[in-house]
């Protein structure tokens, strides 16, 4: 459940604040660089591979879902659902991915997840015309 919060409060901060595509990507940068670190500090203190308390992965996915996309609120509702399918779902390589150390490990499947939403929404848009 946190993720599915966390990538909603995602959605919620893409809808409100007025991002160009400058910022943005650099948002997802950013927010990718400190969830490896802060993924890493909490794994270790935690004891515990990828705890559930972390919901930066999801933030840094969702943001990488959306990053080339118009922030309308068809796109950000359905890369919402996509993203939370890939998420759950971890389809190749994105499921063997969790395995990989620390906070890159923590990040990773999360960012395939991002990755995955945004190919099908700019196929999906190329494919019926959509802009």
């Amino acid at each position: 459940m946190p993720g599915t919060v966390g990538s909603f409060v995602t959605v919620v901060a893409l809808w409100l604040i007025p991002f160009t595509q400058a910022t943005l990507l650099g948002t997802f940068v950013v927010v990718t660089l400190l969830g490896i670190w802060a993924g890493e500090r909490t794994e270790r203190m935690l004891r515990v591979k990828d705890p559930g308390v972390i919901v930066i992965d999801e933030v840094a996915g969702m943001l990488l879902s959306v990053v080339t996309l118009p922030r309308t609120l068809p796109v950000l509702l359905t890369a919402f659902v996509l993203f939370r399918i890939f998420d759950t779902w971890k389809p190749f390589p994105a499921r063997q991915s969790q395995s990989l150390p620390g906070g890159f490990g923590v990040m990773v499947d999360d960012l395939f997840a991002g990755l995955y939403t945004l190919l099908v929404l700019v196929a999906a848009r190329a494919a019926f015309g959509l802009h």
